[in-house]
């Protein structure tokens, strides 16, 4: 076998084992206030296929930027020849090499190789542009808080193949330069009607409030200003209590809060 032919076969076996190992995210499974945004962003997905495109998703913590990247990333990732979802960017960064890590995960996900051994962040960017100039790409960043992860993680945008797509979830709507081209989506918190929803699936396993809670979900749903993380932390805590709701509401309520901005 000549060695012409013996690359093409290694590019099939990749190429076959690519369309294999397609992993889907879990996602919660109550989706109150989602949709909207989902098919919005999907709208973006149909433009751009002959440049690099990017899209920031941006809201306060635990709004749900990255419940709505993961159902759309589920939903267009089979469309590109190479897909990677790093989360939980801002915290791993803080971790001892965790950017480097990151890296790897990125290189590994986009070639469908194991994690080629890196050791500093400067090396890694030539291995993530030679993993990503001949290839359509989805990769999403998701929780970033600097513009140094994203430099780190994508280089120079112009190293990307023409129709990649970038999504970004940040809570930081300022994060890119001004005179970089992107999509900016900001998630809005959840209206009064979806917010009783999406907290009563989580207390009550369904839409509406148990006539005797009527009044308590409204004040928590007042209190939690229509967080979706904040009221599925709260109904799912509180799934079969009967009583005194409110005033253990309003202590969770503080609870996650407090936690969400530290």
């Amino acid at each position: 076998m000549c060695r012409h032919e013996s690359k093409f076969i290694q590019i099939i076996v990749q190429e076959i084992v690519s369309k294999l190992d397609f992993t889907v995210l879990s996602v919660t499974p109550y989706q109150t206030g989602i949709d909207s945004h989902v098919k919005d962003i999907n709208l973006w997905f149909q433009g751009g296929l002959n440049n690099v495109s990017v899209m920031m998703i941006c809201g306060m913590g635990g709004i749900g930027k990255t419940t709505i990247a993961k159902i759309v990333y589920n939903q267009n990732f089979d469309k590109f020849e190479g897909s990677s979802f790093l989360a939980n960017i801002r915290e791993t960064a803080k971790q001892p090499n965790g950017l480097v890590c990151l890296q790897r995960q990125l290189v590994s996900d986009i070639l469908k190789w194991n994690k080629e051994r890196i050791y500093c962040v400067a090396e890694e960017i030539n291995k993530i542009k030679d993993a990503m100039c001949c290839k359509r790409v989805l990769v999403v960043l998701d929780d970033v808080d600097g513009l140094d992860q994203v430099n780190a993680l994508l280089g120079m945008r112009d190293w990307l193949h023409p129709g990649s797509k970038i999504m970004i979830t940040t809570r930081h709507v300022q994060l890119l330069k001004a005179d970089e081209v992107y999509k900016s989506y900001v998630v809005k918190e959840l209206n009064d009607d979806e917010a009783i929803c999406l907290f009563n699936r989580h207390a009550f396993g369904q839409d509406k409030p148990i006539e005797a809670y009527v009044e308590h979900s409204k004040r928590v749903i007042h209190h939690c200003g229509g967080l979706p993380l904040a009221l599925e932390v709260l109904g799912f805590s509180l799934s079969g209590e009967t009583i005194d709701v409110e005033r253990k509401c309003i202590s969770k309520i503080k609870n996650t809060f407090s936690r969400e901005n530290s």
